[in-house]
């Protein structure tokens, strides 16, 4: 049996506010300008008769009192508790020319609820491009950097990977919140059953107390794959924008850690993701000296030597699958999917003809993928 398992940063994949994906500017940046005007309404402690009115036109205006799947709104009013606890009620039919909204609650602590900027589906050229990668590499299980969260990594698999590019969707995908307050996770997608998620969220920073260590987490995922647990360490170490090596490290010697761990439970046990490291750093190392193996080392592999934009040289290599001496001679093929990458400075990298500037690139990253004789 043959499985192919791979990783992939795919930089960003959020599902952005419907507004900001309006074409008019000028419609957008009214969008944006009655949403903080609502927001600051709903916030006043008190609602005078000209607040409740303002309130009331601003719903009407932009539909935010219910949502029309067929047609969502830009901004939309969740009251989360009925009778006393509402901000408005309604009469009447949206359609109707006589539609009431009528603003009940008469100050913020009389109703529980927020206003939300409605979130559009995932419909732009660079997500296709990504979903595009990601069907061309047709990994069994692919480990996902940078998704938002597990309802965005939900809707790709059935609106992109399924609805634009005719794929299979993955009947598993999971993903835990990180520790990063963007909202770039680590996530995965699997066509074997994943059987349990530990999250390393809490685990402490050994050098800065009341800090936690995983700038966005170390999940173990554990996969039922023939009849033997793989347990895939996802991650994303210290990003080098800021450099902290000394950050990096730490997550390094923990990574390690929680490997040998989870080897007491099964011998297959890999680390894979954006370590924002090259092969010949100190943290890398760390992960090297337990036995584990970096598949881009593998005989059968010969392509590029970096992971990253140009993809040129070794420093420019920061994305693992690394492979414990068990499943080492296991290994059949390794490759890298460069073709979502812009990048034109010498040398050029091929990319899909799709894929025609940075803007509506799949991502800064090549996806790594090795398959495996199981």
């Amino acid at each position: 049996m043959i499985v192919r398992i791979a990783t992939f940063n795919v930089e960003n994949l959020f599902r952005r506010p419907k507004a900001f994906n309006l074409p008019d500017p000028t419609q957008r940046n009214e969008v944006v300008s009655d949403f903080s005007t609502l927001v600051a309404l709903l916030n006043l402690t008190t609602y005078e008769p000209a607040d409740k009115a303002r309130i009331s036109a601003l719903i009407k205006k932009h539909r935010a009192h219910g949502l029309d799947r067929d047609n969502p709104p830009a901004i939309h009013i969740n009251q989360t508790r009925f009778g006393g606890g509402r901000l408005f009620d309604t009469k009447g039919q949206p359609e109707d020319e006589n539609f009431e909204v009528k603003v009940v609650a008469n100050g913020r602590g009389g109703w529980a609820g927020w206003a939300d900027l409605v979130r559009d589906d995932l419909d732009t050229q660079a997500v296709h491009n990504t979903g595009r990668v990601i069907d061309e590499v047709d990994a069994d299980i692919l480990l996902l950097v940078e998704v938002e969260d597990r309802l965005t990594l939900d809707r790709f698999n059935t609106q992109i990977l399924a609805g634009v590019h005719g794929r299979r969707p993955y009947p598993f995908n999971m993903l835990i919140d990180g520790n990063d307050g963007r909202g770039i996770d680590v996530g995965i997608l699997s066509r074997y059953p994943i059987t349990s998620v530990r999250p390393h969220i809490f685990d402490p920073d050994p050098d800065r107390p009341g800090e936690h260590l995983f700038s966005r987490d170390c999940p173990e995922f554990e996969i039922e794959l023939n009849g033997t647990p793989l347990v895939l360490l996802g991650n994303h170490f210290k990003s080098q924008s800021d450099d902290d090596p000394v950050l990096r490290l730490a997550q390094a010697r923990r990574v390690a850690e929680i490997y040998e761990a989870a080897r007491e439970r099964t011998p297959y046990v890999m680390v894979a993701g954006d370590l924002n490291d090259h092969p010949d750093s100190e943290p890398i190392d760390v992960l090297l000296d337990t036995g584990l193996r970096d598949a881009m080392s593998h005989s059968g592999y010969r392509g590029v030597p970096g992971t990253y934009r140009p993809c040129d040289t070794v420093e420019r290599k920061i994305d693992y699958l690394l492979f414990p001496p068990q499943l080492w001679h296991r290994i059949q093929h390794v490759d890298l999917e460069t073709r979502g990458i812009f990048w034109t400075p010498p040398p050029e990298i091929k990319h899909f003809d799709e894929v025609t500037s940075k803007a509506d690139s799949a991502s800064d990253h090549a996806a790594l993928y090795a398959d495996l004789d199981l």
